[in-house]
């Protein structure tokens, strides 16, 4: 099956943080490829990767990186699909790689989720490919019903610890 959603990432290092993307998109039954490609180490296969990306089928690609993070910025700029990227928490706890992905010049736009985020970045691209696909609209639509029960079940736990102390 042909992949709908590229994973790239900087370094393999990344995997813990990006399985989670993967995990949502295999959840999901989306159809993902994954990986390693660096803005800095290897560019001229990130050209390649980026300009060949579309078609090939891909409609989303979720880009992660840290430290300099310029690798969601660059795919960005060779394609016309959309990017989400994902900053690592590899130094300065990730915040020098967020602002390296969020501050993105006019018209080279990367979607950024949070500091570690990919499975946010997993949801975001379910989403976008959604808007095109009624059913994979009601699995997302399930996976967020399925959220507030989690949160309707905790609070009914919570309602089970009790205080060890008098209060007035």
């Amino acid at each position: 099956m042909q992949a709908q959603v590229s994973i790239i990432m900087g370094s393999t290092s990344d995997l813990p943080v990006m399985k989670k993307a993967a995990d949502f998109l295999n959840d999901l039954e989306i159809p993902f490829e994954i990986n390693a490609l660096s803005a800095h180490r290897t560019p001229s296969q990130v050209e390649e990767f980026a300009k060949n990306a579309e078609n090939r089928g891909v409609k989303v690609i979720i880009a992660a990186a840290g430290m300099a993070a310029h690798l969601p910025g660059v795919i960005a700029s060779m394609v016309k699909i959309p990017v989400i990227g994902v900053p690592i928490n590899a130094s300065l706890d990730g915040l020098d790689a967020l602002l390296a992905i969020v501050q993105m010049p006019p018209g080279i736009p990367v979607a950024t989720v949070g500091i570690n985020g990919a499975q946010n970045a997993g949801i975001l691209a379910a989403q976008i490919i959604a808007t095109g696909d009624a059913a994979l609209a009601q699995k997302v639509a399930d996976f967020k019903e399925s959220l507030k029960d989690k949160i309707v079940k905790a609070n009914q736990d919570l309602k089970e610890v009790k205080y060890k102390f008098k209060t007035n």
